[in-house]
């Protein structure tokens, strides 16, 4: 750990080098991403923490790190001994970073950030408190590279087309739809991954996990500008792009090309545009704050999408089923650790058709591990599966016409009557929002208590949210929409594809959790307007060992049996028959 105090103690002199009292380190890149290329993980190099989401704040005397409660755990242990104190987020009475600077330093402090990995409206907010609280927020380009030794290389991963056999739009539609939704506005800047990925149809491999690569765009009317590595575009690709009208521009060359506009009203999305775009933009430009135009359009999917998350259930389905079989084989004859659990589903996965890696570092958690909600397993560091206790296992795959996300707690051995209890209840809860209608135009924090409710009356429950937006062969965790307490002002829409992920977690215990992955769909319509429901897509046997039927009614029993019936009767065409038997035995009806 002495490298992280050494890296504190060097940010400490940057510190008085530039008259700063603090420097605010976001955790994100210069599009806003949840996941990031190694050139822009300086959360990890600073911290030690491997977490998806965490803000990190040093002053003279102290340093600390900001995450939600799903690291909470994880963030204690991989902060020991870096000097880096770990606080809480999304629970009662917690104390954002930027209300503890308030609180700890003196009127005239000032506070370093780097605009590059700052939102627009982040900063807006950060900027007025500050300024209330006697402090002075300073943007200093460059200055994670000034701090960062021997950083990372930029990903040279080749760019690639994805054909409309797969999206079902082309780009040139996507470009004019967008143009269309503008309003007033002559360009939109793209600067989230996910949503440039989507605008025109590319994909790459720059950051792990997630298809997208590094880039910017401006769309609209008079505009189909991409800047990105152009070495990274194969010259068929270019010249396909061209033929499209697309202009190509360097990465780097993204900012001056904006300085350069006259007389242009540019749309951009505060919570997904950095602070140095804002600030690039020309003197006689007009800029518009608007929702980012391809985030809307890309979160409602058209019919070949949906036709193609279904192909992806398939092939998904199919390799938890082998994976479900050789758990059931294995376990006690021969030496199985968490570790391995992900080795061998991202193994079966590979075998699928269309398959394009994991969406996300699988979760594999034996024991008192599942209580920790986002556990990574470590080749040498983690535990062997004995028969016994649970197995939490939380893991996704990408396709080329896809992208899944799934969740099963299976039971290993001998359990517990709190264990089928707690699993029965976390069940229910999925089934409660599976099941739930609502009418057109509710939000996903009006729903999400259809899945708290049953945990609410136990005296349980989580604190995470119960699902998020999935991309189409994209992010496994898309925006704008989620199912989660925290308001969301985006309404639910047929066409939306989410997680419903309801858990329930005892530290040093044991962690429940079960997923499946839901589209938004027209269930009714009256005079009192359209009514809309989830169909569930995911493919995989929920363990009936470890359901307590009786806490269960008829109509949850019904939909288990339906479901059971629905995976058994899509998957078992394709599998020998040794696994299509073990498939029929363990999606047996429940009375």
């Amino acid at each position: 750990m002495d490298k992280y105090v050494n890296r504190i103690q060097q940010v400490r002199e940057h510190l008085k080098q530039n008259n700063l009292q603090a420097a605010y380190f976001t955790g994100t890149d210069p599009h806003m991403s949840e996941y990031l290329p190694k050139s822009w993980n300086f959360r990890k190099y600073i911290s030690g923490f491997t977490g998806s989401y965490g803000e990190v704040v040093i002053i003279e005397s102290e340093a600390g790190l900001w995450t939600d409660t799903r690291y909470f755990i994880q963030a204690i242990n991989e902060l020991e001994g870096s000097g880096i104190k770990m606080h809480k987020l999304r629970v009662v009475d917690a104390v954002p970073f930027d209300d503890w600077l308030c609180f700890n330093l003196p009127k005239g402090s000032r506070v370093g950030v780097d605009p590059l990995t700052l939102s627009i409206a982040v900063f807006e907010v950060l900027a007025k408190k500050f300024d209330e609280a006697g402090l002075e927020l300073v943007l200093i380009p460059g200055q994670i590279e000034s701090l960062w030794e021997n950083r990372p290389q930029f990903p040279g991963d080749n760019i690639f087309d994805l054909d409309v056999k797969y999206t079902g739009i082309s780009r040139n539609e996507k470009f004019d739809k967008i143009s269309s939704e503008l309003n007033g506005a002559d360009v939109q800047v793209i600067s989230a991954l996910d949503d440039l990925a989507w605008t025109f149809n590319l994909r790459a491999n720059d950051i792990p996990y997630f298809p997208v690569f590094l880039g910017f765009a401006l769309v609209g009317k008079n505009y189909r500008h991409l800047f990105a590595e152009i070495d990274k575009i194969p010259a068929g690709l270019l010249e396909k792009l061209q033929d499209d009208g697309v202009k190509v521009y360097p990465y780097n060359f993204f900012y001056e090309f904006l300085s350069g506009l006259k007389d242009q009203t540019i749309q951009f999305d505060p919570a997904q545009t950095n602070v140095l775009i804002q600030n690039s933009i020309g003197t006689t430009c007009k800029a518009i704050k608007n929702s980012s135009i391809p985030a809307q359009l890309k979160s409602v999917k058209n019919s070949v999408e949906i036709e193609g998350f279904k192909q992806a259930m398939v092939s998904d389905g199919l390799a938890l089923v082998h994976f479900l079989y050789w758990i059931n084989n294995s376990i006690g004859r021969i030496k199985i650790t968490e570790f391995s659990v992900g080795q061998k589903l991202t193994e079966l996965r590979a075998g699928q058709n269309g398959a394009r890696g994991d969406s996300f570092p699988t979760i594999a958690c034996f024991g008192d591990h599942g209580a920790v909600i986002h556990y990574q397993a470590k080749k040498n560091d983690c535990y062997e599966l004995k028969p016994d206790n649970l197995l939490l296992v939380d893991s996704g795959g990408h396709y080329l016409f896809g992208t899944t996300d799934t969740t099963r707690t299976i039971a290993l051995g001998q359990i517990s009557m709190q264990q089928k209890r707690d699993f029965t209840v976390v069940l229910k809860a999925m089934i409660g929002l599976t099941q739930s209608i609502f009418p057109a135009g509710t939000r996903g924090c009006n729903i999400d208590v259809f899945a708290r409710k049953v945990l609410w009356e136990n005296g349980l429950n989580y604190g995470h949210g119960t699902g998020h937006g999935i991309g189409h062969y994209l992010s496994v965790h898309e925006g704008p929409v989620a199912i989660r307490q925290e308001i969301n002002n985006v309404s639910l829409k047929p066409g939306m594809v989410l997680s419903n992920e309801p858990g329930l977690y005892r530290e040093g215990e044991y962690g429940i959790r079960t997923e499946n992955v839901v589209l938004c769909v027209e269930k009714q319509h009256s005079e009192f307007g359209n009514f809309l429901g989830f169909e569930t897509l995911t493919l995989c046997p929920i363990d009936l060992s470890l359901i307590n039927s009786s806490l269960l009614s008829d109509g949850e029993i019904q939909w288990i049996n339906n479901y059971h019936q629905d995976v058994y009767t899509k998957l078992a065409p394709f599998l020998g028959p040794d696994i299509k038997r073990f498939l029929s035995e363990i999606t047996q009806p429940i009375s």
